[in-house]
């Protein structure tokens, strides 16, 4: 596994009036990677996220990806990532082929077919279908098709398993794999679903009280002897040491 970074986050913080939300917090996810952020309710990860979507300016720190600055090379870091952050936003009256249409002519990228994408998400049979009418798991299979429309080199999903339900889920899970290792996607990924994560994630990032506490590598901590991944994130999640 490559270990140039794709994402360098440094130092960021960011506060909402009185209250400081993300706390001097430092982020490194190598390419080719799931990167997994986990942490409790409220901890931070969305803030954290749409910060390094370019979303909401950082009061303080650095954030790069792909050795680019986010705010001084724009274009080029709209280009080169696709997200999903908190409730995706669609075209409600046109189909998902629509959607898809439009972001890859808003990208640029006019003249590649839509189909491609939501068949790899398993919307191929309801292309057609006016996205009103879509589920919430299918709402969140066509994030997942207009995030990776326009071929980025990194994706930022948050929270995309929810409203998925078990098959889907693993579906989802399968595929975000496999976006990394026959794509060379970079992947930077949230979930409330632990066993998830153990699933899928190379490395984990554990936000507490505002910062990145820890970043442990998947495959060192079941080199340690650490069987469950769940039990040992949510040990250090409420303060605990783990002593295997």
């Amino acid at each position: 596994m490559s270990e140039k970074l794709a994402i360098r986050v440094n130092g960021i913080s960011k506060s909402f009036g009185q209250y400081e939300v993300i706390k001097s917090c430092s982020i490194n996810v190598e390419e080719n990677m799931i990167y997994a952020l986990v942490g409790a309710n409220g901890a931070g990860k969305t803030t954290i996220f749409k910060m390094i979507s370019g979303l909401l300016f950082p009061d303080a720190g650095q954030i790069s990806l792909l050795g680019k600055n986010i705010f001084t090379d724009k274009d080029f870091i709209l280009s080169h990532i696709g997200t999903l952050i908190s409730t995706p936003i669609f075209y409600e009256h046109l189909s998902a082929k629509e959607n898809i249409s439009i972001h890859l002519a808003y990208m640029g990228k006019e003249g590649i077919n839509p189909n491609v994408f939501l068949e790899k998400v398993g919307l191929h049979n309801v292309s057609d279908k006016a996205v009103a009418r879509f589920s919430l798991g299918m709402r969140q299979r066509l994030a997942i098709a207009r995030a990776i429309s326009h071929k980025p080199k990194i994706l930022i999903l948050d929270e995309p398993l929810n409203g998925l339900d078990p098959l889907g889920i693993k579906e989802m899970r399968d595929f975000f794999i496999n976006l990394v290792k026959n794509e060379g996607m970079t992947i930077l990924i949230s979930s409330h679903i632990l066993g998830d994560i153990e699933h899928m994630a190379d490395k984990i990032g554990i936000i507490i009280n505002g910062r990145v506490a820890e970043e442990d590598s998947v495959k060192e901590l079941k080199s340690q002897g650490i069987n469950s991944l769940e039990d040992y994130i949510i040990e250090k999640m409420s303060g605990g040491n783990h002593n295997d």
